[in-house]
This record gives C-alpha cells, structure tokens and sequence, in this order.
C-alpha cells in the first residue's frame, strides 16, 4: 500500500497540472441586460458589481460623430424617440437590408441626450423605463476607469463595431474615432483589457494594421438562407488567426442542440481554434421562457462550455454565470 501512494499522488499531481484549467473570463452582455435596460450606466455598472471580467459594449455615431452605446443603428426599439422626435422617422438601407424606425445618424448628440432608454425584450421588466440616458463610449470608459481605480480587481472593455459599411458611406468610419478614445484612455497594447469584435472582417483586418489591441472575429450563428449553424473550417480559422486572436461563436456552433443536453456531441471548433492560436469565447447565454421550456437553462449551458474549455462566455447574466462557475469542478474532465 505503501508503495502505490506516491505513485497514486504524482498521477494526481500530473492530472492536475495537465488538465486543469482557468475558468472562463465572464462578459456581460450590453452590461448586466437581463436586469436593467441594455447599454445603460445603469447595466454596465451592475455587470461589474455582479462580478464580470469584461463589458461588452456595441458602437454606433451620432450625425455629428460621436460614437454612443447602441446595439443598433435603429434606436427607436430601445429609447422613446419617436415620442419626443417623431419626425425623425424615415426608411433607410442598411447592409443591404431596408429598416424603417428612428436613426442614431440622424440625431446630434445633444439630441440624443434628451432620450430616455426602455426595455427591449418583452419578457422583461419594464420598471426601468423612461430612467436612464444613453451613455457615450467616452462616458462608459470613465465609469470602468472609475470602477478600477477603487476595485481590488480590474474590468476589460469589449467593444463591438456595429455596421462599419453603414458609417462608412455616411461618412461616418468608426474605426478612427473608436481607436483614438481607447489610446486615449490608455488602451493600446495586446496586454491591455480590451478586446475590439466585429461581424465585418474588414473592419478588423484594416485595426489590424493600426493597433495591437487584441481583435475578435465574430461568427454568424448560422450558415446563409440555412438553419444548419456555422462552424468555421480548419482554413477558415487560419485565415483568421492572420488577423484576429479571438473568435466568437455561438453556442450552436459548439452544440447543434439549443438544449445543451449531456448526450449531445459537441463539436470540436474550441480545440481547433486554440490549434491555430485562437480563443474562443461563445455568446449569449441568457435564461428565457424558451430555455425553461426546454430544460436548458443558463447555468447547464455555462458549466458545460467551462467543461469543454471555452475561454470567455457572453452572457445578460453575470451573477448566474459566476454562481455556475463557482459550482464548476475547476479540473478539466474531458467530455466523454
């Protein structure tokens, strides 16, 4: 007996040293937007109380160029602006696709300073509506340069360009002012909590050569006119990690089963990725009416991606990110 226990300890030693693993970095997604209205003071603050590592923050410019927290060019979902500016409403093309509703392009600044956000989602609450501006980029940077000077630990910034062609032709470019706000914040090395993402390829590969902030090429959730996901191939990887140290994918990208059950194989793209240098966080995981009807649910999701070796997870969620984390056997087991 004797001389099976040091054997016995330096296997668990090797096993532990070889397979354990970091828990995933914790974003939150548009700040904490599954309790207060997305892309709000508000929401980025309780994302960092609730224990985020990053704050995602999706980036839209204002007609005289400054560059606000929106997920979209279309504000009126999300603001009251077609009560105090009903006039502003008009149809425009936006890559390719025609909307109609009220346009952050169209407003100044100080226009958009008068409007109050609301809840987006209806299975939300609404008893936050009608509180809160809507910040600028510059303004949220301040609130997490603030909240780390007096924080034992840091928070990143993970801001997304929004429809860089769009601004582009309306001669609007993002990627300028985004840069110049960040270096002036002190962002501008790969060793720098911040993380620059965007669907548009181009928009990264033209930051690539202007800055070495750390760049993430998002994925699209699913393959064009198919509802068969998107799982980029070997090459397709490659040619990203040229330009890009970061992929995001969604979660069908990883499991074909929006349940998350046990018995669903995962694919293999989180080990393919790192292969080519590249890691990986997935989005969104958020708990929904559609999640507890099919006996998903967040936490599942969230432990079972932490398994898997996912690097960041992005989430409306952080405190049930961080509660199914902390729940988490912190050694790799590998999916059997």
């Amino acid at each position: 007996m004797r001389s099976l226990l040091p054997l016995t300890l330096g296997l668990l030693l090797c096993f532990l040293s070889c397979d354990s693993y970091a828990k995933p970095l914790i974003i939150a997604h548009r700040g904490a937007s599954g309790y207060r209205p997305e892309h709000t003071l508000a929401s980025y603050a309780l994302g960092m109380e609730q224990g985020a590592d990053y704050i995602e923050v999706d980036l839209v410019a204002t007609g005289d160029g400054v560059l606000i927290c929106r997920h979209d060019c279309e504000i009126g979902s999300t603001t009251d602006a077609e009560k105090k500016f009903p006039d502003k409403k008009r149809t425009v093309i936006i890559d390719g696709k025609k909307e109609s509703g009220f346009f952050a392009q169209d407003f100044t600044l100080d226009e958009i300073k008068l409007l109050r956000t609301r809840e987006r989602s209806p299975f939300r609450s609404t008893r936050f509506d009608g509180q809160f501006p809507i910040p600028t980029f510059e303004e949220l940077l301040q609130l997490v340069e603030n909240y780390n000077k007096t924080s034992e630990r840091k928070v990143g910034i993970c801001p997304e360009i929004k429809h860089p062609i769009h601004h582009q032709k309306q001669g609007l470019p993002l990627e300028g002012r985004l840069l110049t706000l960040l270096h002036k914040s002190g962002y501008q090395s790969a060793d720098d909590l911040c993380v620059i993402q965007s669907f548009d390829a181009q928009s990264l590969k033209q930051l690539a050569k202007k800055t070495d902030l750390r760049l993430l090429q998002l994925l699209p959730q699913k393959l064009e006119e198919s509802l068969l996901p998107f799982v980029p191939s070997d090459a397709q990887l490659k040619e990203i990690s040229e330009y890009a140290s970061l992929i995001g994918v969604h979660k069908k990208s990883i499991f074909a089963d929006a349940a998350f059950r046990e018995d669903n194989v995962p694919t293999e793209l989180i080990a393919r990725a790192k292969r080519q240098g590249c890691s990986t966080w997935i989005y969104t995981f958020r708990e929904t009416p559609m999640s507890a009807l099919f006996g998903a649910g967040m936490e599942r999701e969230i432990r079972r991606s932490a398994r898997l070796g996912a690097d960041g997870l992005i989430t409306d969620f952080p405190d049930l990110a961080r509660r199914a984390l902390a729940e988490e056997n912190p050694v790799h087991l590998p999916e059997q």
